[in-house]
């Protein structure tokens, strides 16, 4: 079955909309990540670097899935759009 180039466009379009729904889990994640490391150092001031340098390399390993999606997004509207 054939399909003509403005389904293969609006299909590319589509996959590329349903991919960006992936940036919501990492703005979820880095947003409770930041409140439990700032709880954390509320209730232990003294372990704040430790904390803080521990909730980086999470937020940025959250960060990896939200770019990932992003990157798929635009090769699937400049490559097949």
């Amino acid at each position: 079955m054939m399909f003509n180039e403005f389904f293969v466009k609006g299909m590319a379009c589509l996959g590329a909309g349903i991919a960006m729904i992936a940036g919501l889990g990492p703005g979820i994640g880095q947003g409770i990540a930041a409140s439990k490391g700032a709880e954390g150092v509320s209730r232990n001031p003294d372990a704040a670097s430790k904390i803080q340098s521990i909730m980086v390399l999470g937020i940025a390993l959250a960060e990896t899935t939200g770019i990932y999606a992003l990157v798929i997004a635009i090769l699937l509207i400049f490559v097949k759009g």
